[in-house]
């Protein structure tokens, strides 16, 4: 194993470089500037190159200085990121949830939580990826699917998996609604990675007939693309709730309870215990109740 260099020098190093003058990182670390000086010296005798040209305003980077500096403020950067993860913030809430779930309903209704818990800083994390509590730093996560998630976790019911066909109204205005779901079938379909058309359809007992269809990674660019006008998008009533209210959209098509995808929201059994993350857990089910 190669011998690491000595890590006082490595943090003079670290401030000097970013500062460019031992004057100043030495104020940084509390040391004296000749104690940061010396600890570089000693830095660069161990390494056995220059990493500083000492300069009248003070410091300049030779390039074998300003290559390792940038990956050592990157390790150090590391350091500091992980040291802090580490220390408890007993305010700090980071739920984990699906870009989809963050952008259509969760940001939307952040307005009423700030208002009703000022102190707890709330953190998202939009990842379509399975998220580990432990490894991640996740206290709460909402999740499509059907229980058990594990037998470490706590499930409550959110939102049922109730499916709507959804437009801008000037899609089809000459026609009635609910659509007729043969006049549905012809209409041009926008898809998700969910692609649940084909079975809606077969529910609604016809086939599609659409000239064309577009295809998206996430169900909040399908219900954009709709609000644009490129289709029929099929949604989560809940996730559109906002955008029906306001005109944006229209539903078109009659409603269909997908089952055994429903929305939980998931908390460590321990997690009772914190009562930040209790207080959110207990927002998330009232305002979805309300919503029902």
């Amino acid at each position: 194993m190669t011998e690491l260099p000595p890590l006082n020098g490595l943090r003079a190093f670290d401030a000097a470089g970013r500062r460019l003058s031992f004057r100043a990182a030495a104020d940084e670390l509390g040391v004296t500037q000749g104690a940061v000086a010396q600890q570089v010296r000693q830095l660069e005798a161990h390494l056995g190159v220059t990493l500083f040209e000492r300069v009248p305003k003070g410091l300049a980077f030779t390039s074998v200085g300003r290559s390792y500096h940038n990956r050592i403020a990157e390790v150090f950067a590391d350091l500091r990121s992980s040291t802090a993860e580490l220390k408890p913030e007993p305010n700090k809430v980071v739920i984990s949830v699906t870009p989809t779930f963050a952008a259509k309903w969760l940001i939307p209704n952040l307005p009423d939580f700030t208002a009703a818990h000022p102190g707890i800083d709330l953190r998202i994390m939009a990842t379509e990826k399975v998220s580990s509590f432990h490894s991640d730093g996740i206290d709460l996560a909402v999740r499509q699917g059907s229980p058990p998630f594990g037998a470490s976790l706590e499930a409550t019911l959110l939102f049922k998996q109730t499916l709507i066909a959804v437009a801008t109204p000037s899609l089809a205005d000459d026609e009635p609604y609910p659509l007729e779901p043969r006049t549905l079938s012809k209409l041009p379909k926008i898809h998700d990675t969910h692609d649940l058309w084909p079975s809606y359809l077969a529910y609604l007992g016809v086939q599609d007939q659409s000239p064309r269809g577009l295809r998206l990674s996430q169900t909040s660019l399908a219900v954009d693309a709709a609000i644009a006008g490129q289709g029929v998008a099929l949604v989560s009533r809940f996730l559109v709730a906002h955008d029906l209210e306001a005109g944006r959209l229209t539903e078109v098509g009659k409603a269909w309870l997908a089952g055994e995808n429903d929305f939980y929201v998931l908390t460590p059994h321990n997690a009772k215990t914190n009562k930040a993350v209790m207080k959110v857990v207990t927002w998330i089910k009232e305002q979805s109740a309300s919503e029902l």
